[in-house]
């Protein structure tokens, strides 16, 4: 049995999808590599198991927020590159370099940091310095990128490996974002040809998240660091055109509950705030916002799959448990799979659905899907479910 031991609700992860959805980047940015980005448990999905299909299916690094999360890759048997995407407090420099992991620098201090701890332990680390071109999150300011270079430079413990920038709005589809976008690229530009007139080499030069991969070739330099495009979703609706044939990886599912027939007018669920239109046959299905599945997708009109069709909610969402309206004289019974996200028959709802209905981005949807909801690994393309 797929679903949990103390409730049949679950989330099913595809790695045949993760290395499909790889393969097919690493066609489009090609001669470029590719930077799996597994950070926060990979975005929902499991960051070992996400980390492992992505190298297998071409990737050549994968990328995290925090060292924490580096290290447990590590403690998962991952072996490859492992790019730390923030500067970490100097106290955590020590671990950094314990675990093999890829720190980004951006100010002296944290040079000065990474530099000591690298020493202490007798290796040189490959670091990558961040330029702030206009996301104004974190990064260097573009003149103070040679001082930073300058100071890895000066540190024997220390290799410059990498630049980059991140893009603001490259999923953007207005003129206005567009300009930005060029205008962000046209200031890393800058950065890396003061930095060639200086004679600093760099090896890897990155800008692209997925947005930028798919949609700004000129984004994809020597790599290109992909996150939602992995998962199988297009960074934005004005690019779903554009991404390809991606899959997506997860789907989400649970298993009716329990059966009641409610007579017109009925309003199940705190508030009450849906009258039944018709007698009907409601289920109960236990899941909630708790896991993931906010509050206000009923009135949003969400729906799930049972049996194949889009049934709507019958009442609010509370914390561990959802009512589903059957409508008159439906078959379903206790046990019946409930699809939330995900395909069932002909029929299906996708995270870009969520995200439409409740103002959000498909990353919000994938990454609130909740710990206790167990994430079940299945491989059709290895047999193994």
């Amino acid at each position: 049995m797929a679903e949990g031991r103390s409730r049949a609700t679950w989330a099913e992860v595809d790695l045949s999808a993760v290395r499909h959805n790889v393969g097919v980047l690493c066609r489009l940015v090609a001669p470029a590599d590719l930077c799996a980005v597994v950070k926060a448990d990979g975005y929902g999905h499991g960051a070992a198991a996400v980390a492992r299909a992505a190298l297998d299916g071409g990737a050549s690094m994968v990328a995290v927020a925090l060292g924490d999360e580096g290290e447990e890759l590590r403690r998962a048997g991952i072996r490859a590159p492992v790019l730390v995407l923030s500067e970490q407090p100097a106290a955590s420099a020590p671990a950094v370099v314990a675990a093999g992991l890829t720190p980004t620098l951006y100010t002296l201090g944290g040079v000065a940091a990474m530099a000591a701890a690298a020493e202490a332990a007798g290796t040189v680390v490959p670091v990558h310095v961040k330029v702030d071109t206009g996301m104004h999150r974190v990064g260097a300011d573009p003149a103070a990128v040679p001082a930073v270079v300058a100071a890895v430079a000066a540190a024997p413990s220390l290799r410059l490996e990498g630049l980059f920038t991140h893009l603001a709005v490259a999923d953007g589809p207005s003129d206005e974002d567009a300009e930005y976008t060029a205008l962000q690229l046209d200031r890393f530009d800058a950065v890396t040809a003061a930095l060639a007139g200086q004679g600093v080499g760099v090896t890897l030069r990155h800008a692209a998240n997925s947005a930028g991969a798919i949609a700004w070739a000129r984004s994809r330099y020597d790599m290109v660091r992909c996150g939602i495009a992995v998962y199988g979703q297009p960074p934005s609706p004005s690019l779903a055109h554009l991404a390809g044939d991606l899959r997506p990886v997860l789907s989400l599912r649970s298993r009716v509950s329990a059966v009641r027939v409610l007579d017109a007018g009925e309003r199940p669920s705190y508030g009450r705030v849906r009258p039944l239109p018709e007698r009907s046959v409601v289920a109960t299905v236990p899941i909630g916002y708790a896991d993931g599945l906010a509050r206000r997708l009923q009135p949003a009109g969400g729906e799930v799959l049972i049996g194949g069709r889009r049934r709507p909610l019958a009442g609010t969402v509370t914390m561990d448990q959802i009512v589903v309206d059957c409508g008159p004289d439906d078959p379903v019974r206790p046990g019946d799979e409930v699809v939330l996200l995900g395909r069932q028959g002909d029929a299906e709802v996708t995270a870009a659905e969520w995200a439409q209905r409740l103002g959000t981005i498909t990353y919000e949807v994938l990454c609130g899907i909740g710990p206790r909801v167990p994430r079940v690994i299945v491989d059709p393309e290895r047999g193994r479910s």
